[in-house]
């Protein structure tokens, strides 16, 4: 199986360092081209799900612009420019919850849309986790952290409280690990 090609590129959105929007000129294995195929540019970010050392998840019950209603939520966020995602999960972890891991599980690095980009989710399960120390979260929403066991987050899960993909697949995958 080939690849599609790009052939051309025209910036036609910017939008600060959040989003780009681009026009490709892209071919087709085929051969056939297609003019202005939209492409989406934002950055990589980071998904972690963090679980004690005595077992409990922990989790935010908060509110998202894009998202009807509370939701429940992993800790997350942006990867600064030429920052290792590993990094970037602990920097998030310490910042939005004031815990700390020695004991990570890598659970992949996902293309959020095979069509149009969008960025890179690297998702992570941080196991035996410490409080260190406050948190200093600079994030908008208000945050509620929230402790759920097993079968608590795995019922949150199937419910559907887990209002984001990223979310949802980050605790699903974390709880094969645990």
């Amino acid at each position: 199986m080939e690849n599609w090609k790009t052939i051309a590129r025209e910036k036609v959105l910017e939008r600060g360092k959040f989003l780009t929007v681009e026009d490709h000129t892209v071919e087709l294995p085929d051969g056939r081209t297609i003019p202005q195929w939209p492409w989406v540019i934002t950055p990589d970010f980071v998904n972690v799900l963090a679980v004690t050392e005595d077992g409990q998840f922990l989790c935010f019950r908060q509110t998202k612009y894009a998202v009807e209603g509370i939701t429940l939520a992993t800790v997350g966020g942006y990867i600064e420019p030429g920052e290792d995602p590993l990094l970037a999960a602990k920097r998030e972890l310490l910042e939005e919850m004031g815990y700390e891991s020695r004991d990570w599980v890598s659970l992949g690095k996902y293309i959020v849309d095979g069509n149009r980009g969008a960025g890179s989710a690297h998702l992570y399960l941080a196991r035996n986790a410490r409080f260190s120390g406050k948190a200093e979260s600079d994030d908008l929403e208000e945050l509620e952290l929230i402790y759920l066991n097993r079968e608590e987050i795995a019922d949150a899960l199937v419910s559907g409280e887990f209002k984001l993909l990223s979310w949802s697949l980050t605790v699903s995958l974390s709880l094969n690990h645990v």
